[in-house]
């Protein structure tokens, strides 16, 4: 308001000062300046000016004050920069985390002097062990309930993954954990771990990835067997040669007997003795005859090949006992093919009845030929036994020879001898012994 009345005041004078100067003409091309003068016509034409109110001064002096007054800029304001104030927040709360990280590592010796001292500040580290073990137990409980009482596959591969999932929570778990804290609760924290638990939970854990693996297992097995089943009747039915169905059929049996090996302790082992009876049964109305004749054509030739071996292996006579034994098994084995083929099969019954008739009294003549064998070669060591022992109890003065005794001697070793029969593999060594017994005896 100082303002405004100093400027009112100068105004003032300045129109005081305004009225009193004349008006000036423009200057001349010749550059003479003329001062003009009034004439009393224009002075009377001109009419009063009319006075302001000091309102309106006041109001022309202020906005001319504004228009004149020097613009002051404004400093600028200094900027707060917001990434510092992330930097120290980060600062104080990144040093009490990282010290808690340190001190809640998994290492004896870091953890131990904070347990005895400090166990307070292990809680991160108690709250993510006592949930491991918690899920463990609940994923160990889960698996098997799936595994031991699965209805389908499907419950055994959902098993399989809790029990991964399971054996993962029990490798977060730190074995030394009982030695560092055995048995401790705390106020502020109840402790739920238990030794024994986490033992039976790694040992229900390995049971049941056991089981898994055998239930895979049979699982494959089963599959196969089933693929190679239905193989094998696609096979026969598309076969048009006698060797390519009887391939089939052999196929067929093999996916049978698969089948029927498989664990029954198993849900695939269950499954296949649920359906080997339909298999059996479709096997029995597709084959029929045809299988039941090929099998036996099939022990029929078995036999004859055992037969043919045994009689190879029995010519050029004399063997040893050990060779007599192994021809006897090779028309035991004949014998046995042809037992098994039933007797609904007439014709290759019959067939196979006449086999036994030969094939037996061969047997019986190869055991009388073991038997024989086996007395020669006894006949013979006894008699060496006592060529041994007489030729020990000769004295070195021919004066004291008992000759009786030596005679006796002899014809006991001439008569075990003789009892060496023709045809073993002993027979020309006894005959030379028998030879040279007989001569010694006629010297005595």
């Amino acid at each position: 308001m100082g303002t405004l009345r100093l400027g009112f005041g100068n105004a003032m004078g300045l129109f005081s000062k305004l009225g009193s100067i004349a008006t000036f003409r423009r200057p001349s091309r010749s550059g003479s300046a003329t001062v003009p003068t009034a004439t009393p016509a224009a002075t009377a034409n001109l009419a009063p000016p009319k006075q302001k109110t000091l309102a309106e001064l006041e109001q022309e002096m202020a906005v001319e004050y504004v228009k004149t007054r020097p613009i002051k800029l404004a400093s600028p304001s200094r900027r707060k920069n917001p990434f510092k104030k992330l930097f120290w927040l980060g600062v104080w709360v990144g040093i009490p985390v990282g010290v808690l990280w340190f001190i809640n590592l998994p290492y004896p010796p870091i953890r131990r002097p904070i347990a005895r001292n400090a166990p307070i500040l292990l809680v991160p580290s108690y709250a993510s062990m006592d949930s491991s073990y918690r899920q463990a137990i609940s994923l160990t409980e889960q698996a098997s309930q799936l595994i031991d009482n699965a209805t389908a596959f499907e419950d055994i591969d959902l098993g399989a993954e809790k029990v991964e999932q399971a054996q993962a929570n029990l490798d977060r778990l730190p074995l030394w954990i009982w030695d560092e804290l055995p048995g401790r609760r705390y106020w502020w924290y109840d402790w739920r771990l238990s030794y024994t638990g986490f033992y039976s939970a790694r040992s229900e854990v390995g049971r049941l990835q056991a089981k898994v693996f055998q239930e895979r297992n049979a699982q494959t097995a089963l599959f196969e067997a089933e693929q190679t089943l239905d193989r094998a009747k696609q096979n026969y039915q598309q076969a048009n040669q006698a060797a390519d169905k009887q391939a089939a059929i052999t196929e067929w049996r093999v996916a049978l007997n698969q089948l029927e090996q498989i664990s029954s302790q198993t849900l695939a082992g269950s499954i296949a003795q649920q359906r080997s009876n339909p298999y059996q049964q479709e096997f029995q109305n597709t084959v029929g005859a045809a299988a039941g004749n090929e099998q036996t054509e099939t022990l029929i030739r078995a036999a004859r090949q055992f037969a043919w071996q045994a009689a190879q292996a029995g010519q050029n006579p004399p063997h040893s006992v050990e060779k007599w034994r192994q021809i006897e098994g090779l028309w035991q084995e004949a014998i046995q093919r042809l037992d098994a083929i039933p007797a609904d099969n007439l014709a290759g019954y019959a067939e196979a009845q006449q086999l036994l008739a030969t094939y037996r009294a061969s047997q019986s003549q190869i055991r009388v030929r073991l038997q024989a064998e086996q007395e020669a070669v006894l006949n013979f060591q006894e008699a060496q036994y006592k060529i041994q022992a007489l030729l020990a109890s000769i004295p070195t003065n021919p004066d004291r020879v008992n000759r009786n005794a030596m005679i006796s001697q002899l014809q006991g070793i001439i008569h075990q001898l003789e009892r060496v029969p023709n045809g073993t593999t002993v027979y020309l060594e006894s005959q030379a012994l028998l030879l040279s017994a007989k001569n010694k005896l006629n010297q005595l």
